[in-house]
């Protein structure tokens, strides 16, 4: 199979063809001078998960805790801190679990 490795290749088209980055800016200033209408950026949706505006609706819980934060960092810097690999990966299934619930929902 070859490899298809000219500028008019698929990701070339997609992405407006091979146009250098310094020759857009110009193209732009070409259209608005010529009385072109320059098109807006649309907005993008943001989408929070019921977690995230929990946290942020539960005001009064903190979830930065300083002085856990200056004994983790102590532990590092003298060698005494102790990875918990479980736990991190419980942590990661659990998450994962919640996003692949999540988005079976919509």
């Amino acid at each position: 199979m070859k490899v298809d490795s000219s500028p008019d290749s698929y990701i070339g088209s997609v992405a407006g063809g091979p146009q250098k980055a310094a020759e857009k800016p110009a193209a732009v200033a070409e259209l608005a001078a010529a009385g072109a209408p320059t098109a807006k950026p649309q907005g993008v949706t943001v989408t929070l998960s019921s977690s995230t505006v929990s946290a942020l609706g539960s005001g009064g819980n903190e979830v930065f805790n300083a002085e856990k934060v200056e004994a983790m960092k102590a532990a590092i810097a003298n060698g005494s801190f102790q990875v918990n690999a479980e736990a991190i990966a419980d942590k990661m299934l659990a998450n994962a679990a919640e996003m692949l619930n999540g988005s079976s929902r919509a």
